[in-house]
């Protein structure tokens, strides 16, 4: 019984470190600028928007609460931990994902439309996938890729459901079966 606990034990240690090593890559990777990362906007209580969403207008928005202005900040430190001290920081034009932007503090924000919301329009889903791979892969050298956008939008590029204010760190040059590098947030 004791061997079969010590394998066990080996077995568990020898999976967290390979876990370990691919997220440390992934992070590598990110710094370097051979991956990209995309996360969902912060808690924004809710689903979809309200009727007579006006883009422009976070009056008419589902807006972050304070937990999510919280999350949102939280990115500096777990970014900095990781190396990143700044960052292009690309954001839907939504509010919910222009506040996470900001409050990241990493930089500048520029919205690209690629990233708004197809939520009420699934339609638009593909295009707007193909325009923010192109966009990402016609980005020149720099400092490291953050995209803010929406849980639909992640979804349909990776296939992933993530959590509010999760992200994903993909590989590049970005297609439309991207290279999961791993799945990152603060306070993970």
């Amino acid at each position: 019984m004791k061997a079969f606990v010590f394998c066990l034990m080996v077995i568990g240690a020898f999976g967290f470190s390979q876990t370990h090593a691919s997220e440390k890559d992934a992070w590598a990777a990110l710094r370097e600028g051979r991956a990209i990362l995309m996360l969902r906007h912060a808690l924004a209580p809710g689903t979809g928007d309200p009727v007579g969403f006006v883009l422009g207008d976070c009056n008419t928005q589902r807006n972050l609460n304070d937990t999510g202005r919280e999350q949102a900040r939280a990115w500096k430190a777990f970014l900095a931990e990781h190396g990143i001290a700044e960052a292009r920081v690309f954001s839907s034009q939504w509010c919910r994902c222009l506040e996470t932007a900001q409050e990241m503090n990493m930089g500048p924000v520029t919205e690209w439309p690629a990233l708004n919301s197809f939520f009420r329009n699934r339609g638009d889903g593909p295009q707007q996938t193909r325009e923010t791979i192109n966009l990402v892969n016609a980005l020149g050298q720099g400092a490291p890729v953050v995209m803010v956008s929406h849980q639909v939008n992640v979804t349909a590029l990776t296939g992933i459901f993530p959590a509010s204010n999760e992200g994903v760190i993909l590989a590049l040059p970005l297609s439309e079966s991207p290279d999961i590098l791993a799945r990152v947030a603060p306070g993970q």
